[in-house]
């Protein structure tokens, strides 16, 4: 189904619906496909035939005028491309909440939350999770590794005929993480979980022809396990030799 976007249909939408039925698509179906009213479609219809594409413009209407009006798109996306702990909150991700607080202050207006969602979406933002992106990563010397480590590698794997295999060690911990849920206001609800901080230590290795063999462990990693996963690695490719990247 194809849902309109907000409380309007788009000018596109509304093309595709007038042309649908101009292939001799019955009205009914068209408009249960684009999830619109079937007289909205009979008006686009005739607006489409006295005026063409021109009809099917969205006109503007004759309500009181848009709050926020002197803010343009490109102003609110500045605004939203900047983290909000620039604006004196704690973290850097925005919500309706901060950027209506955000606005009000330097605009000096009063405006409610769907008058701030409407001005993100028309300025083309949408309400996302972001990825994560560790401040700990060390980009020159990731770039170092590429250009003296890499060729190496790829040298030894040429030389010796090797199959190249990536290993590495982990822990899952099986403390219970707790999502949100609905519950009665007011009476926040509880869930048993284990106090106990447990884990499961995992070893894997994988090849670049996506073979991959791994090994849990209720046990610290330490040498003697590595050394198993290796000794594994060499009996399921007898014959040939090993090359192992480990972290």
């Amino acid at each position: 189904m194809v849902m309109c976007q907000g409380r309007y249909a788009t000018f596109d939408i509304r093309v595709r619906a007038v042309e649908a039925v101009a292939r001799g698509l019955a009205v009914g179906q068209v408009a249960d496909t684009f999830n619109i009213d079937r007289s909205t479609l009979f008006r686009w219809v005739h607006n489409y035939q006295a005026d063409g594409h021109d009809g099917l413009q969205r006109k503007a209407g004759s309500g009181r005028p848009r709050v926020l009006e002197d803010l343009t798109e490109e102003e609110l996306r500045q605004i939203v491309l900047f983290p909000a702990s620039d604006f004196g909150y704690e973290t850097d991700l925005w919500t309706v909440g901060r950027l209506q607080q955000v606005i009000e202050e330097f605009c000096e207006v009063k405006l409610s939350k769907n008058t701030v969602w409407r001005r993100l979406r028309d300025a083309g933002l949408t309400y996302q999770k972001p990825e994560r992106q560790y401040f700990e990563v060390d980009e020159k010397a990731r770039q170092q590794w590429l250009r003296t480590e890499v060729p190496h590698i790829r040298r030894t794997v040429r030389k010796f005929r090797a199959i190249l295999y990536f290993q590495d060690e982990s822990n899952v911990s099986l403390t219970a993480f707790l999502g949100k849920t609905w519950a009665m206001c007011g009476q926040t609800p509880r869930v048993p979980v284990t106090g106990k901080r447990g884990g499961v230590s995992a070893m894997s290795a994988l090849s670049g022809q996506g073979r991959l063999l791994f090994r849990l462990c209720d046990i610290r990693l330490c040498s003697e396990e590595v050394i198993y996963i290796l000794d594994h690695i060499v009996m399921f490719i007898k014959g040939r030799n090993l090359s192992v990247v480990k972290d």
